[in-house]
Formats: C-alpha cells, structure tokens, sequence
C-alpha cells in the first residue's frame, strides 16, 4: 500500500494548499460534496461485504437488508430522541473504526485485546485532534445536536494523554519486534501532516481531507480486496455499480431526513444523525471483515 500512502500525501497538501486558495465557504461545499460522495461509497456497499462474509447457502438478501435498515433507522430515533447518548456512541464506533483502518495491517502481530485498545485510542486521538483546533465550532455543535452547553472540552489534555499513550504503546510494541521502526517514523510524519491540516483548515474540511484520504479511499480499497480478491479496474467498476443503489438511497433518505427535521434540528444535528446511523452497522461490518481477513 506504499502508493495509496504516496497518494495520501500527495492529496494532503492539495487539500491544504486548496485552504490558502479558496474562502471557507467553497471549502465547506466542497467537503459535504466529498462526504456526500467517496465517503457515502465506502460505507454503501456493507452488503456486498456481508455476502463476502457469508456461507452463500446461508445468505438471505431481504432478511439482512431489513435487519441492516432496522439498525440505521434505530440509529436515527436514538439520534432524535437521546442526542447526548447517540453522540458519545458515535465518537466511540467511530474512533474504533478509524483506528482499525488505519492499523490493521499493521499490527498483525498483537495480541488481539490490546490491537483493539490501540485502535480505540488512536482513532479517538484522531477525533481529539479535529476537536483542539476548532474548539469553538465543535461546542457549537456538540448544543446543536445535544442541547449541552459545553464551557471546556479539555481537547488539549486528553490528546496529549491519548498522544502520550500512543507512543508508549508504540515503543513497547517496537521492543517487541511485533511493530517496524520505519512504520512508525512513517506515522509520527503522518501526524504531523494532519496537525497541520486541522490547524489550518476549517472544521469540515479538516474532517473531510481526514475522512476522505486517509480513511474512506483506502476502506474502498481493502473492501474491493476482499470482496473480488484483487483491485483490477473490472472489479473496482463491479464494487461502484453494486455500491450505487445502495450510495442513491442514503442520499435518498439524507434528503428525506433533512425536509422531515428541518424545522427542528439545525443542518449539522441531522447531519451527523445521519452519518452516525450508516457508521454503527458499517463499523460493526468492517469489524467482521478485518477478523475474517485474519
């Protein structure tokens, strides 16, 4: 994956240099759009990853799609009716999620329960990150969605502690040559790119350069991978054409949510109730695939 990481780099600072170019209203549009596009893919096609996972004699369509579609509308009413406990169970499915993209390969030689803490830790770290440079806008958000007036979110302390807990899981893990020297100087440089990026760019779009290159293209890639076996160009246009009935009902149901609520929530509440609800059984299925590819 030496080339999607070059590709990430690369993609990284045109996204920054994108923030020294344009106004933050185009770097906004611009972010939903991506979100709304390669990030709403890599999260459409979870049945196609469930086939994959399933003895095909065993594999029910209409039963996992209902069962699939129960778990996202859940997501939503708990969005709506328990705001503060949906959003703490998003920042948690999410950090996971994160950190098991980004790591598994990595880490193939830890022992599962402690992989899985680094994963938690790190994608929370992630979160963190987004959540120090721009304070002000996430508080905002945090009483949109929650109706919580947040005066302090101690983002600076609990990401030196996550930083902090970070590294010695690194060198610990270095020590015991389960781990490279060079995948982790390769990190620490990783690191410092998104420092800068989220101190430079607005919220979203910070989120966006994160969520798009660093996660949701290389998800898109292990997920092709998986499902067909190898990344040739047929099968990557298999993945998209089985992804796009899928892609064209979230942004069914994103539009439907926002005409319901409009009136009620503000744009970023059902924003996040939306992509919190495909995130809970997306999680839940890369999960699954990560364990099996093991």
């Amino acid at each position: 994956m030496k080339i999607i990481y070059r590709f990430s780099i690369v993609s990284s600072f045109l996204g920054l240099w994108i923030t020294t170019l344009f106004p933050e209203d185009f770097e906004l549009i611009l972010g939903f759009f991506l979100i709304f596009t390669f990030g709403m893919i890599h999260g459409s096609n979870d049945i196609l990853i469930i086939n994959s996972l399933t003895n095909k004699s065993n594999f029910n369509f209409g039963k996992i799609l209902m069962t699939y579609l129960l778990v996202v509308v859940s997501a939503v009413l708990v969005f709506y009716w328990f705001p503060s406990l949906a959003l703490i169970l998003f920042i948690v499915f999410s950090a996971y999620h994160f950190g098991e993209q980004h790591w598994e390969e990595d880490l193939k030689l830890v022992h599962t329960n402690y992989k899985r803490i680094y994963f938690f830790l790190y994608g929370l770290f992630i979160l963190f990150m987004v959540f120090y440079f721009n304070d002000d806008n996430v508080k905002m958000i945090i009483n949109e969605i929650a109706g919580i007036k947040l005066y302090d979110l101690y983002s600076k302390e609990i990401s030196i502690a996550l930083g902090a807990s970070i590294v010695v899981f690194l060198l610990i893990t270095l020590r015991q040559n389960k781990i490279e020297l060079n995948t982790i100087i390769k990190e620490l440089f990783t690191l410092i790119i998104l420092m800068i990026i989220f101190k430079s760019s607005s919220l979203i779009w910070g989120f966006t350069i994160y969520f798009i290159i660093w996660h949701s293209i290389p998800s898109l890639l292990e997920q092709i991978k998986f499902a067909y076996g190898d990344l040739k160009r047929v099968h990557i246009m298999e993945y998209t054409k089985a992804a796009l009935p899928y892609w064209i009902v979230s942004l069914a149901g994103m539009s439907l949510l926002y005409f319901v609520l409009k009136d009620e929530k503000h744009f970023y509440s059902l924003f996040f109730a939306f992509i919190a609800a495909v995130t809970f059984p997306h999680a839940i299925v890369m999960l699954r695939m990560f364990s099996k590819k093991k």
